[in-house]
């Protein structure tokens, strides 16, 4: 856009990932959307796992829904790091790296020769951060973790669904928020190595999916830690506070609203629901006794949504200042006119097309992310090793040798 930088804050950090899936992808991304030079090596034999979950993208035929919401703007190099040959390439990639993000099975990277101490000894100056499961030192450090597996054993899904019937929260949450924290981490690394350089080698991250979900389970933990007591979970709402729900509305569609404080539960019960008696019946004066009684204020409540319909909802609740929103299914979010008003897509080139997606979330007035191109598998091999320092005669002998992946063809 006019007046605003095309080189990232980023710019000329580079990244290599060994990574799969939604967690490391992710945390790449989001460098790669800073201007970041992300540098992903993936298997010959097929590639990312998440490139195969799906063909739906431009498809069929197309591209994975994950695949090319987690590696926009990365560069893809197909390396066999479990040949001799195929390691010594990843090493000179790393020779001129700041960052090696990885999330592979416990311990793979110590069997490869790519952990963190390895790192240090070989490439002080990179620096490496790991993304696991569990985190090692525990009892279930071994154990192999996927999104679903880190939310059940965190307590995620225990807090989700209906009392009786638990359910995995939709987004990936492990995943994506590991991504996040990981980001988070190379980003205040890359900021001190500036501003506080220390002596030796960078310092190394561990991330484990379970303790990000723990941490996101905090209030669900410490009510449970200080009361004694498993909340049930609600569907649509949340055991925190009362009324805040779901609640059908006349013409068909419904609508989510509640309230955070007594104030705005005094507006509630006397300018939305005209029910004087609720507003001065002492059991729902505060939070805890609105939270003991919830099922009395959601009948109420849902009586008046049966009654009208969704707009005419929402204009009597915007103008009372209580917050409600409409419930939408993916397809009318991708649909959505905030989005479109707000100029929240962008064209991304893939190898089946463009497609549109949507912009990162943070608008920075002086730099918009490039959101580059999706990879096809192996594209950027000759090119990225070339650069690298691999001639072309070494380039033939690997791919003799199978350390590297075929010739990209698109």
């Amino acid at each position: 856009m006019t007046g605003k930088q095309t080189a990232g804050p980023l710019a000329g950090v580079t990244v290599v990932a060994v990574e799969q899936a939604v967690a490391a992808p992710i945390c790449t991304r989001v460098l790669a959307d800073f201007g970041a030079r992300v540098i992903k090596v993936e298997n010959p034999d097929g590639g990312d796992f998440a490139r195969d979950y799906d063909d739906v993208v431009n498809g069929p035929g197309g591209l994975a829904a994950h695949f090319v919401w987690c590696n926009r703007g990365k560069e893809s190099v197909t390396i066999n790091t479990k040949s001799a040959a195929g390691l010594e390439v990843l090493h000179r990639l790393l020779d001129r790296a700041d960052v090696f993000v990885s999330n592979l099975a416990p311990g793979a990277t110590s069997r490869l020769g790519i952990s963190p101490p390895d790192l240090a000894a070989r490439h002080p100056n990179v620096i490496p951060v790991e993304i696991d499961g569990y985190g090692p030192g525990g009892p279930i450090s071994h154990k192999r973790a996927y999104d679903l597996l880190v939310q059940a054993e965190s307590g995620s899904c225990a807090i989700t669904g209906h009392p009786g019937h638990p359910a995995k929260p939709g987004p990936p949450m492990a995943d994506f928020s590991t991504g996040l924290y990981a980001a988070i981490s190379i980003l205040a690394l890359l900021y001190g190595r500036v501003r506080h350089p220390l002596p030796g080698p960078a310092p190394a991250v561990e991330l484990s999916l379970f303790d990000v979900m723990t941490d996101v389970m905090g209030y669900a933990l410490t009510y449970t830690q200080h009361s004694g007591i498993d909340q049930e979970p609600l569907g649509v709402g949340s055991p925190a506070v009362a009324p805040y729900g779901a609640f059908p509305t006349r013409d068909g569609q419904t609508v989510v609203l509640g309230t955070t404080n007594d104030r705005e539960w005094q507006r509630v019960a006397l300018e939305i629901i005209e029910r004087p008696d609720l507003a001065e019946d002492p059991r729902f004066a505060t939070n805890p006794g609105r939270c003991a009684h919830r099922e009395i204020l959601e009948d109420a409540i849902g009586s008046w949504c049966a009654q009208r319909d969704l707009a005419e909802i929402q204009k009597i609740t915007d103008a009372a200042g209580i917050g409600n929103s409409r419930y939408n299914k993916p397809s009318e979010v991708v649909a959505h006119p905030h989005l479109r008003a707000r100029d929240r897509w962008r064209t991304v080139a893939t190898p089946k097309g463009d497609i549109e997606a949507l912009r990162p979330p943070p608008v920075i007035n002086a730099f918009e992310q490039p959101m580059g191109a999706i990879p096809g598998l192996g594209e950027h091999t000759d090119a990225v090793l070339i650069e690298f320092g691999v001639t072309a005669d070494e380039l033939r002998q690997l791919r003799a040798d199978g350390a590297i992946g075929p010739a990209y063809r698109g």
